[in-house]
């Protein structure tokens, strides 16, 4: 086993850097069968600090090679988050024989005597597959007098009107521009005002499109809008949703969406943005987010380097009861890479913890269904005073997840804590799937309506699990566990250490 892999906070199938620290997913794009993820990350330290883009790829979204850094900051400022697109008809003229991959980010130049910070968009262009950059010498491209906060750039192309869309992040606002060659830039609107959460600054928007029900009839358009943490709230960011129709200029929010949605109802999944140019027969819009908290993230118990990825998620969008939800599921790749370790049916607790008591898991999923009005879960990298509960309590019909006695507190008053989410539009049958890791667990319930990712720090020999029911004598319908082995370092780690 190599150093890298027995570092005690880095997970097993989640993304993390080599070293140092890492913050926001950027520049997800998919070209020439690989999946990019590019990334906030400071080479120079465990915190936030001068911000370059990192660089992995992975054919697969599961096993991930780092590359070396993408973007480094230059006279105009460091290289904060943004987008990456491939211009297939090369609108910007940087590319004469075949496309190329175009990234889209926010310059950021720190100014002396206290004053406020400058950020404007800008470009790079590669030719090579996103290997090495060449950044536009026209640098920026995209700048506002009055904004302060004018960052995060996605952008993507709008077929309908035949032309570039980006939608930027403007302090408590979204603007949207267009552009017939990702250089010039024209205002289109803005949206936010007096809708949604405002309990911090609003950052790293996405937009698009999905189909409601798998009905190529019936498009809805997908808002993501992460929000800032306020010293003052204590759930830290947080990523909300809206659904709505855009017409290539403009956002129009459905009813519901003046409602507060989130993305997540954990804690730390943050930032996420969907991958661009996944080919229209793939059927999947793929999301990938930043596995921490502003609240505590610089902050959070590590070893060489700070920060990871949640898992890949397909999104989706059904209608439930009149109202259209946004659901996740882990990306269908998972499956290749886990080994069966139990499986069972019609199964009371005590059978189950029979079956489990000899167990001690690194990494896993878990699968689970039993009744609607039956109170139920299971305790998770447990061991020796702690434990992770997660289940679902019938009576109030959410989900929940208690990480009070997960493993390290002390970093922060408020990691301690109880999350839940309330379960929209529920079944007749409950089910639970749980991926456990070596600092993190994220689970999907309710067909993937409600969500919660949240970090754990347990000691490495907390590795327990445990089923437990309300009622001992009801049966678990169908349980399964899987052990998630993946071939980059047989099983150790998900990353390519070349």
């Amino acid at each position: 086993m190599s150093a890298i892999t027995k570092q005690k906070y880095r997970g097993v199938y989640h993304f993390s850097p080599q070293a140092k620290w890492m913050n926001d997913p950027n520049g997800m794009v998919f070209f020439e069968g690989e999946y990019h993820l590019f990334f906030q990350h400071h080479p120079g330290g465990m915190t936030m600090g001068s911000m370059h883009w990192g660089h992995a790829v992975s054919k697969d979204l599961i096993t991930w090679e780092e590359l070396p850094i993408a973007l480094f900051p230059d006279e105009l400022g460091m290289i904060f988050s943004g987008s990456a697109v491939v211009d297939w008809n090369n609108t910007t003229g940087f590319f004469e024989d075949k496309p190329g991959l175009v990234a889209i980010f926010t310059h950021h130049l720190d100014m002396p005597e206290g004053k406020p910070a400058v950020q404007r968009q800008s470009l790079a262009y590669s030719h090579d597959n996103g290997r090495t950059w060449t950044k536009y010498e026209g640098n920026p491209v995209l700048e506002h007098d009055t904004f302060i906060d004018f960052r995060d750039p996605k952008v993507f192309w709008h077929q309908e009107t035949k032309q570039w869309v980006m939608i930027v992040a403007c302090g408590q606002t979204v603007c949207l521009y267009h552009s017939p060659d990702l250089i010039h830039w024209t205002f289109a609107s803005e949206f936010g005002e007096g809708t949604g959460s405002h309990d911090g600054v609003w950052e790293c928007p996405d937009l698009f499109p999905l189909h409601v029900d798998g009905d190529t009839a019936n498009t809805k358009w997908v808002m993501l809008v992460s929000i800032g943490a306020d010293p003052a709230f204590v759930e830290g960011s947080r990523t909300q949703y809206f659904t709505g129709d855009f017409d290539g200029a403009v956002f129009t929010p459905d009813e519901d969406s003046e409602h507060v949605r989130w993305l997540d109802y954990g804690r730390d999944n943050y930032a996420g943005v969907s991958w661009s140019d996944v080919p229209e027969e793939d059927g999947r819009r793929l999301f990938i987010g930043w596995m921490s908290n502003w609240m505590y993230a610089r902050q959070t118990p590590a070893e060489e380097f700070r920060g990871a990825m949640t898992l890949p998620r397909e999104l989706y969008l059904e209608s439930r009861e009149g109202k259209i939800l946004l659901v996740q599921k882990p990306v269908k790749e998972l499956e290749v890479v886990r080994t069966p370790v139990l499986s069972l049916k019609d199964v009371t607790v005590q059978e189950i913890n029979a079956s489990l008591a000899d167990l001690q898991l690194d990494a896993y999923e878990i699968a689970a269904r039993f009744t609607r009005g039956m109170s139920a879960g299971f305790k998770v990298r447990a061991g020796a005073g702690e434990q992770t509960v997660i289940g679902i309590d019938a009576k109030a019909e959410e989900l929940y997840v208690d990480r009070q006695t997960s493993g390290r507190l002390d970093f922060h008053e408020w990691f301690p804590g109880r999350h839940s989410a309330e379960l929209q539009a529920p079944g007749e049958i409950n089910d639970l799937r749980i991926f456990v890791d070596r600092t993190s667990v994220e689970v999907f319930s309710n067909g993937g309506q409600a969500v919660i990712t949240d970090l754990i720090f347990p000691k490495p020999e907390s590795a327990g699990v445990a089923a437990f029911a309300e009622n001992e004598e009801t049966p678990f319908l169908s349980l399964e566990i899987y052990k998630l082995n993946l071939p980059a370092a047989d099983g150790d780690n998900q990353q390519s250490e070349g």
